[in-house]
């Protein structure tokens, strides 16, 4: 299946078939294919957290608006967070990366207040988000992205430090009678000639 087709025929799940497993390769290629997602000077300041114990994963869902009910059902959550303590993050910058890209980083962490730099760095998230889309319906998954989460509450239940959540996206296999598959509900775009400019 080339990529056209593949994003032609993927949706966004509604509701998941709560008994069918996810492969555990699967799940090891998503994470490998997460790893490598690009980012702008290869910052890479996220982290994903693969929740796939049904009591944490019923925490979140807990807090997670109108999600609940998907996350439950979904086989595995995957949670993108951003680095949020610029502290312990400098010290990923200057272990981790080499000096090129740490001087670039810190001419622009010099360069601007902290909060623009806080948002151009959760900016690099939602790259991963896209690529973490394409890549479930690619290992042939179906998934759902989720802002609507109390961002606060899962950083409280995942114990995290210095890494602030930003959303969610469950993955597994999309229940027969979701509303949401194309066969009931067509997908629905803008016109090409709507959003694409050709000069």
């Amino acid at each position: 299946m080339d990529i056209l087709d593949l994003i032609q025929r993927r949706y966004t799940a509604k509701q998941y078939n709560a008994t069918k497993s996810i492969p555990q390769e699967k799940i090891e290629d998503l994470k490998e294919i997460l790893r490598l997602t690009p980012s702008s000077i290869n910052i890479q300041p996220w982290k994903f957290t693969f929740v796939q114990n049904t009591e944490i994963k019923a925490k979140l869902a807990a807090v997670s608006m109108h999600n609940t009910e998907k996350i439950n059902q979904a086989q595995l959550l995957v949670v993108f967070s951003v680095a949020d303590d610029l502290d312990v993050f400098q010290k990923v910058v200057d272990n981790e990366l080499p000096a090129f890209r740490r001087d670039w980083y810190n001419q622009m962490k010099a360069s601007m207040p902290e909060a623009d730099l806080k948002t151009w760095l959760a900016k690099q998230v939602y790259i991963a988000l896209g690529v973490g889309l394409t890549a479930s319906a690619a290992l042939g998954l179906d998934s759902t992205a989720m802002e609507g989460i109390e961002a606060d509450k899962y950083k409280d239940i995942l114990n995290m430090n210095s890494h602030q959540p930003l959303f969610a996206m469950a993955v597994g296999y999309g229940a027969e009678e979701d509303f949401n598959r194309l066969e009931t509900t067509p997908k629905s775009r803008r016109l090409l000639e709507s959003v694409i400019e050709s000069i």
